[in-house]
């Protein structure tokens, strides 16, 4: 077993977690730890990096514990993470990131929103690199935080000499490597891999970030998904209890790490690939398309070249919250309460018994637009907010479950609408793979095929994330040439699950009344 193994490290929205994989693909063990953000306002959320590192460490541990293996079998360890920014001093030190001044909250999540004036403005700049955003500006892209940070903390601007997204800043707390991985930097930075230079000068002046480069610490160049970075420090070797010769790979943005875990064994055959759409389903959810040529689309984002697998064009489209909308209408309902796992299988249970009594008829006056927190596509509209239609007085827990129920609808229907859009301009895609959080939910499972017509296909593996992201570590250690063997060789078992056709009729009139309510919708916003 000597240095035959890998970690696959994923930090999502509230915890980190680690993940031991065999070159072939096999979940040894993992664990994962909590980490710690901060909500000062509705619009504002904060991490601080130096938790994030702590939380990683106690993952590693955790896992090698579990799996009673030794560090010095770990060969290699790859990061993946959400697009968070973190802030940093020249000297490697945290940078407030909170509008109060409270130190170590050095890192802006990625659901933050307090940039939606900035993103408006790079919107309005029409410039050629939002050709690769979907022409509309995200508040979770990087470019209108960083103005933020400019314009209202400049005295932290003037002190900023390294700023990361998440995955490469642990990348760096690992073996002090500077250099970026390609996706973080395509996916969330405005940087064009598929041009020279990738960096446009122009737009950065245009929306006051001329000096960003030289805050950020960054360069002309970036590194391909799985390349070798380096090898762990030894302060980072004791830290995450691994050995100093085990290589630190590029990472990347979580939910792509999940889309090549779930169409990893495709990638070789790219034809079959641009059939199939990864959807990483949890708090909020990201479908990922890929293609071998380059076909932008207003409302998603992207293309992005290389931001997954080499040579190949990938976009993205999703909602900004799914499960997070479950867990609101929990929390907010009187017959609500904590939004654990048991108050969702209590739910889920008594809508499942309510549909044997009523059918399809189930709260069918009830409809629901789940943009809760912007719609981040097809619409590309932060500035979006929810419906619901067909209230009564009733606030009983049966009226919650009628509720949930027809939240569910709406989030599939939303997901619809996403793979609508991406068939009318030309991609092929006709099978959903689906990982995430949302797997362990049935109604969601069942809606997400009888609603779009797709077959679905669920990975057998406790975590597609970390798989693709342990994909990504095998590259860096040499275990396989590339992220296409990678993907062949670690690829898991797979459940098919065929949509019920007699369901089509009922979903194909939600759909409509659902696009009807969107331009309801913007008919009351222009009034």
């Amino acid at each position: 077993m000597a240095e035959r193994l890998v970690m696959a490290v994923d930090v999502g929205t509230g915890s980190a977690r680690a993940g031991l994989f065999d070159a072939a693909g096999a979940l040894l063990a993992r664990a994962d730890h909590p980490i710690v953000m901060n909500r000062p306002d509705a619009h504002h959320a904060e991490h601080q990096s130096e938790d994030i590192w702590r939380a990683v460490c106690r993952a590693v541990r955790g896992a090698l514990d579990r799996a009673a293996v030794s560090g010095s079998a770990v060969a290699a360890i790859a990061f993946d993470a959400t697009c968070s920014l973190v802030v940093r001093d020249g000297a490697g030190a945290p940078l407030s990131v909170n509008r109060a001044g409270a130190p170590d909250w050095d890192t802006i999540v990625w659901l933050d929103h307090r940039a939606l004036a900035e993103a408006d403005a790079c919107t309005a700049t029409g410039h050629p690199v939002l050709d690769h955003s979907g022409r509309v500006m995200s508040p979770e892209m990087q470019m209108p935080k960083l103005m933020w940070l400019k314009r209202h903390l400049p005295g932290q601007w003037a002190k900023a000499q390294k700023i990361f997204d998440l995955a490469d800043f642990l990348s760096w707390r690992a073996c002090g490597s500077l250099a970026r991985s390609r996706c973080t930097l395509t996916a969330k930075w405005n940087y064009l891999s598929h041009a020279q230079p990738g960096w446009q000068d122009d737009f950065l002046g245009m929306i006051g970030l001329a000096d960003l480069k030289a805050r950020a610490g960054l360069t002309e160049e970036t590194r391909p998904v799985g390349a070798a970075l380096g090898t762990l420090t030894a302060q980072a070797a004791q830290e995450l209890g691994l050995e100093t010769h085990c290589r630190v790979a590029a990472g990347m943005i979580d939910a792509y790490a999940g889309a090549l875990g779930v169409l990893g064994r495709h990638a070789g055959d790219p034809a079959e690939l641009e059939r199939r759409l990864a959807m990483i389903a949890g708090t909020s959810s990201c479908l990922v398309a890929f293609s071998r040529a380059p076909k932008p689309l207003f409302g998603f984002w992207g293309p992005y070249y290389e931001a997954g697998f080499p040579g190949s064009w990938l976009i993205e489209g999703g909602q900004s919250v799914a499960g997070a909308l479950l867990d609101h209408l929990v929390r907010s309902h009187a017959a609500g309460g904590t939004p654990d796992a048991g108050t969702h299988a209590r739910i889920i249970a008594r809508i499942q018994a309510l549909r044997a009594v009523e059918g399809p008829q189930l709260a069918s006056r009830l409809h629901i637009l789940p943009d809760f927190h912007g719609n981040r596509a097809p619409l590309a509209d932060p500035h979006a907010l929810g419906v619901i239609s067909g209230l009564d007085l009733d606030s009983s827990f049966d009226a919650l479950c009628r509720i949930y129920w027809r939240a569910c609808v709406a989030i599939a229907l939303g997901i619809r609408h996403v793979l609508a859009t991406l068939t009318d301009k030309g991609y092929r895609v006709d099978v959903l793979h689906i990982t995430g959080g949302h797997v362990r939910n049935p109604l969601l499972m069942e809606l997400y095929g009888d609603v779009t017509g797709c077959p679905i296909v669920v990975p057998e593996t406790h975590d597609a994330v970390l798989l693709g992201t342990a994909m990504v570590a095998a590259v860096g250690a040499g275990f396989y040439p590339g992220l296409g063997e990678a993907g062949a060789g670690m690829a898991p078992p797979e459940r098919l699950h065929h949509p019920n056709p007699a369901m089509k009729p009922i979903y194909d009139r939600d759909f409509e009344k659902f696009l009807l309510m969107q331009r309801h919708r913007a008919e009351l916003e222009r009034v």
